[in-house]
């Protein structure tokens, strides 16, 4: 028995959260700078590297649901500059506390080896490693979501001012990282609506709060003589003598109680408890107030964004049914690992009942409402729902580990098992009462607080925890090809890299001063000229990030000093226009007058570059110069062109 509880006692500890948070960042920072920054990344760049004056000016004109995630990386790279390693480091780490939270809060509802489990199927996806090695806020949203959830639960134990405040800034923070996350306050309602009724949700402890007992002559807190009443006395992580599976809830009573709450042995049963209802209506209206309050918070946010929709997502396609399908293998970067997860979450949510409505909720609401609403307008953008995934994981930690202990009714919690006695004040953990053989147990219940405990309850558990970990180790190793494949190239599908670094080397070996560099297309999302001012920029050295800023502005300062070839073409630059684009000279050839030597970039493969270069800016190079190098890379084709042609 007491082997049982040294088990369960040593999976709630540190090493619950700590292993998959441990995992995540070491995946995470394993290749980190192997698979260049692309378009999404660079756009980041651009943008965070800006004077805040600009950065403000940017965000209302484009990306103003980004903004906040660029201020911050504004912040960083201003201490650890813009190197590719310090770009995406914030995103390692946040979801490496992402991994971590996802454990807690699995041990909160299925138990710690679930939630040990769930971390680590998280830390070994292909897509964790993919979002956390990408400058962009999709791990920072993946953070508070998790986050959120934690407080949400824990606010749903306890509520009270301090706890609904965290979860409103936890709110708040979702929805500055990614408007879109906010999808997630679906589910958190339909869970709190839910337990407001059933009057419990975690497989731990929940305790009313301390207002909830009036008896006369409480006890107070660690009060432990005869006849006082000490923390969790009147709660449903009651263990005393006397107690049993499913007499755990705020609401239950048994027979000698009286209705008073008093569950002492022996009690009269004189005092009178206060009716848990109340307690219910204060889980449902914190909640709405945290949550008004995340939007007070957010509303400049969400009028901004709202009216650069159309031209933020002017390139995403309506949503098909077609795209719900291949969403698993999009966000897990793997469509065989993404197949595992999806049929371990199902056997999960099968399995786990009541206590898998919150994650349940928190995959499928999401999902639906973006699905839904991306059918009338262009939204449905599959990397948008990744913070889906933690909750998907919690499910599959569920399956690995069997169902949870049974309850006597929906929503509450388990009779306390080693894994929760540590949560327990002194007063209320089985140790301090009676032996529990000698405690009374309905026929052919176990005891209250030895599910699992005795040696074969022991042998279950470890060998079910064994088990589930040879899933997560099969599931890393069915997703090496694709780990291997995300620190080569970000982009989706993978047959679009575009290879700005290998484009920058070619023009970087071969250039002189004087030479010009043009770029086509230039007024899309693939963004060349970033991506080529980026690697060029890796060899200038001693200039700040705000410093590169400032080119923006006079494309001549980037001829000073020879560093770059000038981007002869611009008349204004990205921080003039406030967004991430430029403005080209209206006559070319009178702007390519006077440069002998000119580097040409063309996205996609071309034999004859001049060819694919349209209106009068390729009239103006095809007549004033011939080509004398073609040098193509993946995605991307460097010609050089020299006067005379």
């Amino acid at each position: 028995m007491m082997s049982g509880k040294r088990h369960s006692m040593e999976l709630s500890r540190p090493l619950v959260w700590a292993a998959p948070t441990l995992v995540t960042l070491a995946a995470g920072c394993y290749g980190i700078s192997q698979a260049q920054p692309w378009r999404d990344e660079l756009a980041t760049w651009s943008a965070a590297t800006r004077p805040v004056g600009d950065l403000f000016r940017l965000t209302r004109t484009i990306d103003a649901s980004t903004g906040p995630y660029y201020l911050l990386l504004h912040a960083w790279t201003g201490l650890f500059g813009d190197s590719v390693v310090a770009l995406r480091l914030p995103s390692v780490l946040a979801m490496a506390g992402a991994a971590g939270l996802t454990a807690v809060l699995g041990r909160r509802l299925f138990g710690a080896p679930a939630g040990l489990l769930a971390g680590l199927l998280f830390a070994v996806l292909p897509g964790t490693s993919r979002y956390a090695q990408e400058a962009r806020p999709y791990a920072l949203v993946t953070l508070f979501a998790v986050l959120a959830t934690v407080l949400l639960v824990r606010a749903l134990d306890r509520p009270g001012r301090l706890r609904g405040s965290f979860y409103a800034a936890a709110v708040a923070g979702l929805g500055l990282a990614h408007l879109l996350a906010l999808s997630l306050l679906a589910a958190h309602a339909v869970v709190v609506l839910t337990t407001r009724a059933a009057g419990g949700l975690t497989a731990g402890p929940t305790r009313p709060p301390p207002d909830s007992d009036t008896r006369p002559g409480g006890g107070k807190p660690g009060d432990t003589r005869p006849g006082a009443s000490g923390p969790g006395d009147n709660g449903p992580d009651d263990s005393r003598p006397g107690s049993r599976p499913g007499d755990n809830g705020p609401d239950s009573s048994r027979p000698g109680d009286s209705g008073s709450g008093d569950r002492r042995p022996g009690s009269g049963g004189s005092g009178h408890r206060r009716p848990v209802g109340g307690w219910r209506e204060r889980r449902l209206w914190w909640w709405v107030v945290a949550v008004l309050v995340a939007g007070v918070v957010l509303a400049p946010l969400l009028v901004t964004a709202q009216g650069q929709r159309s031209h933020q997502l002017d390139w995403v396609a309506p949503a098909r049914l077609a795209d719900l399908a291949a969403l698993p293998g999009g966000l897990a970067q793997s469509g065989v690992v993404g197949g595992l997860l999806v049929g371990l979450a199902a056997l999960g949510a099968a399995r786990s009942g009541w206590r898998g409505l919150l994650p349940d909720a928190c995959v499928l609401l999401p999902v639906l409402l973006l699905f839904v609403a991306a059918l009338a307008v262009p939204l449905w953008v599959p990397r948008y729902l990744f913070f889906t995934v933690p909750f998907a994981c919690l499910l599959a930690g569920a399956a690995l580990t069997g169902p949870p202990p049974p309850t006597a009714r929906p929503g509450a919690g388990p009779p306390p098992t080693a894994q929760t006695e540590a949560e327990l004040p002194p007063t209320a953990r089985p140790e301090a009462g009676p032996p529990e053989a000698a405690r009374p147990t309905p026929a052919g219940a176990q005891p209250a607080g030895t599910a699992g405990a005795g040696p074969a309850g022991t042998a279950g558990v470890t060998a079910r925890t064994g088990a589930g970990l040879a899933v997560v180790v099969l599931a890393g190793l069915l997703g090496l090809p694709d780990q291997a494949a995300v620190r080569h190239s970000h982009g989706w599908p993978r047959s679009a890299t575009v290879d700005y670094r290998g484009a920058a080397a070619v023009i970087a070996a071969g250039q002189r001063p004087g030479d010009a560099v043009v770029y086509a297309p230039r007024d899309g999302w693939l963004f060349l000229d970033l991506g080529i001012d980026y690697h060029l920029s890796r060899t200038a050295e001693g200039r700040t990030a705000e410093e590169r800023a400032t080119e923006d502005r006079t494309p001549g300062d980037r001829a000073a000093g020879g560093m770059r070839p000038r981007d002869v073409l611009v008349t204004r630059g990205r921080r003039d226009r406030a967004d991430l684009w430029v403005d080209e000279c209206p006559r070319p050839a009178e702007c390519l007058a006077g440069v002998d030597r000119v580097w040409l970039v063309v996205a996609g493969r071309h034999d004859d570059p001049l060819a694919a270069v349209p209106g009068a800016k390729g009239d103006a190079l095809r007549t004033g110069f011939a080509v004398d190098q073609v040098r193509p890379r993946p995605g991307v084709t460097v010609a050089l062109l020299v006067r005379g042609g």
